[in-house]
């Protein structure tokens, strides 16, 4: 059985984390993607975080199913390359600070002229185009201006950002569909190949819901809540007896309804504001405190046992050992096990769903820095002098 995006050819130009992840999302379900680095620098990710045996632990898992090669794209040979790259390729990834591609000689115009087909995906931090557009960003920032920190951490206490790439990791996987959405009305209504504008903090105002809406209609602006919710009560985390935490969900009104029944608490279900979420929320303090005497006085093992017997809503909170350890993980390998040459087997994410006749694989982890330069230019005809001169040049 075919990949299900076997014959897809994707250059992958960006670096960090936003475009270098929807490349491997791609690449996870068989796309063949080629990662260009700068030949001194390289992707930033491979100095980012800890390494084992001087290996970059991020750069195995982000550079996975990836060929890679170095290319000095802001010199002329090295944008003329880029130019060989894209002619016969379906999809190109940058995150450039705007106008840096254009002042390569590499912008949207001149690759289109090229390979009218292509499909040029744009990943920054404010877009294309707007009064911000060319400043510096990361997904920290789009955490910030999003609106999620400022309602991320207790009442009386700091909006909070979160301790990993959210703002990335959700800009990847929208650039990804993005791109399918391209290559699937260029494939299938013989669409040209366009232009994805994707800033970084657009996706994050989709997630945060209708915060949108509930300030342009009732003018309202959503506080900090710490683990409550305002659309509904009893949400939050709570301590068992043997000093593990759970998370309580309620939204939906059955299942608030069994979890005062399962805590002793019955006579709540009968008051009037009981009856919808947001009246819930309103008496937090009385739901939280029911439910918090009940978890406390037992241990995990016993809370969980009843929540499940119940039919209610519940989970343990985790960290990672946790993780690998919990049978529902393990039995959907959902942290596989992928082989690198230098560490040997290796855990991590796996491709991100699955599909019952064309399932994503990791064919191997992140390559060393420009592992295949020399075979992805040897076929477009570089030989190897060409090659060698133009490493003396610093071009590769």
């Amino acid at each position: 059985m075919h990949s299900p995006l076997e014959g897809v050819r994707v250059v992958d130009a960006s670096t960090l984390f936003a475009g270098p992840l929807a490349a491997t999302i791609l690449g996870d379900y068989g796309a063949d993607v080629t990662k260009i680095e700068h030949p001194v620098k390289g992707d930033p990710a491979r100095g980012h975080g800890p390494a084992k045996d001087g290996v970059p632990l991020w750069w195995t898992m982000l550079g996975r199913n990836k060929r890679t090669i170095t290319l000095n794209l802001g010199a002329a040979k090295g944008a003329a390359i880029a130019k060989s790259l894209v002619k016969d390729a379906d999809v190109i990834i940058e995150n450039f600070r705007p106008g840096t591609l254009e002042r390569w000689g590499l912008g949207p115009d001149v690759l289109h002229e090229i390979n009218p087909k292509l499909i040029i995906a744009r990943v920054t931090t404010y877009g294309q185009f707007g009064p911000y557009s060319h400043r510096p960003g990361f997904g920290t920032l789009a955490e910030a201006m999003s609106g999620f920190a400022a309602i991320t951490g207790e009442p009386d206490g700091p909006p909070t950002l979160p301790p990993f790439g959210l703002a990335d990791g959700i800009a990847a996987l929208t650039t990804a569909q993005a791109i399918m959405t391209a290559l699937y009305h260029r494939d299938v209504h013989n669409g040209p190949g366009q232009v994805v504008d994707l800033a970084i903090v657009e996706p994050m105002l989709t997630v945060l819901g209708m915060q949108a809406m509930v300030y342009d209609q009732l003018g309202q602006v959503q506080q900090r809540t710490g683990n409550r919710s305002v659309n509904n009560a009893p949400r939050n985390t709570y301590r068992t007896a043997d000093g593990r935490w759970v998370a309580v969900s309620t939204s939906a009104q059955a299942i608030a309804e069994r979890v005062m029944r399962l805590v002793g608490r019955p006579e709540l279900i009968d008051e009037p504001w009981f009856t919808t979420g947001v009246g819930r929320a309103a008496h937090a303090d009385v739901l939280d405190e029911a439910l918090s005497g009940w978890i406390g006085a037992r241990d995990l093992a016993t809370v969980t046992e009843a929540f499940e017997r119940a039919q209610a809503a519940i989970a343990p909170v985790y960290d990672i050992a946790d993780v690998f350890a919990d049978p529902q993980f393990i039995a959907r390998d959902s942290v596989t096990t992928a082989h690198d040459p230098t560490l040997g087997p290796v855990r991590m994410p796996g491709p991100l769903y699955r599909l019952s006749r064309t399932p994503g694989s990791i064919r191997w982890t992140g390559r060393p820095r420009g592992a295949d330069t020399d075979d992805v230019l040897a076929g477009l005809g570089y030989d190897e002098e060409e090659r060698a001169k133009l490493r003396a040049e610093g071009v590769i």
